[in-house]
Order: C-alpha cells, then structure tokens, then sequence
C-alpha cells in the first residue's frame, strides 16, 4: 500500500515537472507574453492548476507576470541564472565586446541593463580605469525613473502601458515624467543627473532586435565633474549611440 503511494506521488511530481517545462516552452513563444486561459488550454489543464504551476515559477523567477495585463513571460530568475540563460542566446557574448570598446575608447563604467518589471537589472558591466569612479551596479536591481537606462528603455512603450505605469505617480509627476519621456523617444538618448545618487550621471541609448523591439541598454555611468556638456554632445553620445547601433545590427535589427 505505501509502495503504491509513493509511486502515485512519483507520477504526479513527473507530471507536474512535465507540465511546467511545456509551459516554459510555450511562453518563449509569447513574447509580449500569455494569458493564464491561453496557457492552460495549451498545455490542457485547469486555470486553477495552471494558476499554481504559474505562480510558482514566478516566485522563482522563472516567469514573471505583467502587473498590468495580468499575462505572463519568461523570467529571469537571479542575475546569474539571468546571465547563463543570456549567454546561451548569445546576448552578453554579442554585447561584451561592444561595452569593452566603448569603455577603452571613454575611460568611464559602460553597463549591459535590462528591464525586469518597473526595475532595471544592470546585467554586464566592463569597468574604467579611472582611480575615482561610482559604485558597481552589476547585479543591481534599481527603479526606471532612477536612471538613463530605465527611461530610455520605458520611452519606447506603447502608450497605454507608458498611461497605466504613469497612473502610479501623482498628476505633476505623471506629466513631467511623460513629458521626458517623449522627449528622449524623439533624441533616441537619455541623460539622467543625481537619480543614482548625488554627483552621478547615467546616459543611455536603446538596443534593438531583429523586430525592432528594444531588448536592453548600453548605459554609461560616471561622476559628473567628468560628465561636462561639451564632452556628452561630443563624444558620449554619439560614440554611445554607435555601439548601440552596432550590437542592434548583431541582434538582426535594420532601421527602416
């Protein structure tokens, strides 16, 4: 009786480890992510058994769902399972190199970030040689409105998802948010001064994949007595927004 219990127990386990591999493989096909009702009819099981496969998975970071839209996507479940699943497409083997460029060719901390929820993970990092520079960010979970990289890479959503992130902040911060927002969409580059701490600059310029949609940032980070306007207009941002261009082109994407 035991014997048939614990093979019961062994089959239900197996089945339910089969179930949410399917369920991974399914969601990489969704990239702006599924329902739980698309989920569960695909695999054939009920929302509610769907619902608790689903809710695990995220609480370990294998999948994550859309505070808005209730739909769920692929995860990243710590930054070092973050960068092996990366590396295994690719993403940080094509960007190192471009980060090590530009921070041989700028002599300041070039950063890898991408967006996870309303938060910016700053994913790989090639460091500067400058005896006074900021704190490392690698691995660093931080706000999108704290810096270049979330803004830059916010500036690109649809609009309805920039209303609904938007709604959380008060009126006056909503409209000057969002009119930031547009205006970096338009220059295709942000600056953000003080948001990572007093004396510190981030800039940032979207990349992009074969789709066009923005996959990450290439996010410069220095003091600000080096970050002077004259030096950002003239070599910052235009060598930024090469490497930007480069790495998309690695990813397949072609402007139009």
């Amino acid at each position: 009786m035991q014997t048939r219990k614990l093979d019961s127990e062994h089959d239900y386990t197996v089945k339910t480890v089969d179930k949410a591999l399917e369920l991974l493989e399914i969601l990489s096909d969704f990239e702006e992510g599924a329902s739980l009702g698309q989920l569960a009819s695909q695999v054939q099981l009920s929302r509610n058994v769907a619902f608790r496969i689903m809710r695990t998975m995220c609480s370990k970071g294998l999948a994550e769902q859309d505070p808005y839209t209730g739909s769920y996507r692929l995860g990243i479940c710590s930054v070092t399972l973050g960068q092996k699943l990366l590396k295994n497409v690719n993403v940080i083997n094509y960007a190192h190199p471009v980060l090590e460029g530009l921070a041989n060719k700028l002599d300041e901390a070039v950063y890898l970030t991408v967006l996870k929820d309303d938060e910016v993970l700053f994913l790989d990092m090639v460091d500067c040689r400058q005896q006074i520079k900021t704190a490392s960010l690698l691995g660093r979970l931080v706000p999108f409105f704290s810096n270049a990289a979330g803004k830059v890479m916010k500036s690109f959503d649809s609009r309805d998802l920039l209303e609904r992130l938007l709604k959380k902040k008060g009126p006056q911060d909503m409209e000057k948010l969002n009119l930031e927002l547009n205006e970096i969409r338009a220059k295709g580059v942000a600056v953000e001064r003080g948001g990572l701490g007093d004396g510190i600059i981030s800039v940032a310029v979207a990349v992009r994949d074969y789709t066009g949609k923005v996959v990450g940032s290439i996010t410069l980070i220095g003091p600000s007595f080096r970050m002077l306007t004259d030096r950002l207009d003239k070599e910052i941002i235009p060598s930024l927004k090469e490497g930007a261009d480069l790495l998309s082109g690695r990813f397949g994407y072609s402007p139009a």
